[in-house]
């Protein structure tokens, strides 16, 4: 890999700040400010933004309406996102079910759902927890009897992000109870509109309202929304996972969360000086500064790799682990460095919208909503996607040979 970054990428770079700055709401903006949860219309308004400049889905194949950027303009193109603190995309269109469509998807498939998840129209749920087949998902139990022309869907999937949004949902299902477990799934399209379809949301512990439970009481799904082959949905989803095991890294995200650390460190006080210059928080930060660094450097060498190479899962697995674990950091500093006023702080679980009003507002209001609560939810990073004793099984397995 040639670490020698090409003078054009800052030219890059001024040319997307530029752009976001001239065509982010002002009001979107503000909302950002907290980190929380963006609201849905934030999400669906700036994907259209995005999409009419061509940049909703950058990481997509251009052939399927992706951008013909490198691995570093991508990256960078992530990186002012987050800096200026735009809605964060529906990723699980942009991210997992878009890539999956363009590598093994029908042309009708991709005609249909492709343009609609790129302007923001289509928000998509992702069918793959259950509640006994989480971190060992081939033991998913939601079944799919094909009848006719059309799949019958039973069964019932949790911790589905943003469901309540979503009008379709991706989804694993078992086609083949003969088969061994990986070989008898198969991967639907199912509109979350259809008659048989209800959806419950889960209350996290951080006070909002982002996971679902979603019921399948024979569900007719037209086989048309099969993608790719029947049994080898476990493929697709390898591929998937790996996508999102990836960007699970989220290494510009925390790059921008150490940037608010900073700013709320400098602004609060220990000791009659900035919390950020005590020499033990200090070095809590720089620590984490080097290790997201590394990180960086380690998700650029997977964008660059050959995406046919064997070891892309495994990696993978190393670089979301990582990730998570900085991330859980970052958001446990900030808190720290909040302190007291992290309760004043706490959303209002009735409107994730407008803090809960105590009459008392810590410096910089706007960078401090949304802290505490990031703080407890990041807990479960090292679950989502993934559970970190999964990822440890990839890597002891597949890298060290155990």
């Amino acid at each position: 890999m040639d670490f020698t970054i090409d003078p054009a990428i800052h030219d890059f770079r001024r040319m997307v700040r530029s752009f976001i700055q001239e065509n982010l709401p002002e009001e979107m903006r503000r909302r950002g400010e907290r980190d929380f949860d963006s609201k849905e219309s934030d999400v669906r308004g700036w994907m259209r933004i995005l999409n009419a400049r061509g940049w909703a889905t950058p990481n997509w194949p251009e052939a399927c309406g992706g951008v013909n950027w490198s691995p570093l303009q991508k990256f960078v193109f992530q990186q002012e996102l987050r800096r200026a603190r735009a809605p964060v995309l529906d990723r699980v269109g942009t991210d997992l079910i878009g890539p999956v469509l363009c590598e093994f998807g029908t042309d009708a498939q991709r005609a249909r759902f492709l343009p609609r998840i790129q302007n923001g129209e289509d928000w998509w749920g992702q069918g793959f927890s259950e509640p006994d087949a989480g971190s060992d998902l081939a033991s998913l139990k939601t079944r799919a009897d094909l009848v006719g022309d059309a799949y019958v869907v039973n069964g019932q999937k949790i911790w589905t992000t943003c469901a309540q949004y979503a009008q379709w949902i991706f989804a694993l299902v078992r086609t083949d109870f003969s088969a061994k477990p990986q070989k008898g799934i198969s991967f639907l399209l199912i509109d979350a509109t259809s008659p048989g379809v209800t959806r419950r949301p889960i209350e996290s512990i951080d006070g909002g309202f982002t996971l679902n439970e979603v019921f399948f009481d024979n569900v007719e799904v037209p086989i048309e929304n099969l993608v790719g082959e029947a049994g080898k949905g476990w493929d697709y989803a390898k591929f998937l996972l790996t996508h999102e095991r990836t960007s699970s890294a989220e290494a510009p995200h925390t790059q921008r969360d150490i940037e608010q650390l900073k700013l709320l460190a400098s602004n609060a006080i220990k000791g009659g000086r900035p919390l950020l210059e005590d020499p033990v928080f200090r070095s809590k930060v720089a620590a984490l500064e080097i290790d997201v660094i590394a990180l960086e450097w380690a998700v650029l060498r997977i964008l660059h790799a050959d995406p046919d190479d064997p070891s892309l899962n495994s990696v993978a697995s190393i670089l979301k682990m990582r990730g998570n674990v900085q991330r859980q950091i970052v958001a446990e500093l900030a808190a720290e460095a909040l302190g007291d006023y992290g309760i004043a702080m706490f959303l209002d679980p009735d409107d994730p919208d407008v803090r809960a009003e105590d009459h008392l507002a810590p410096p910089l209001e706007g960078e401090a909503v949304g802290v505490s609560a990031r703080a407890i939810f990041r807990r479960a990073t090292s679950i989502y996607g993934g559970a970190a004793e999964v990822q440890r099984n990839i890597i002891a397995k597949q890298i060290l040979g155990l």
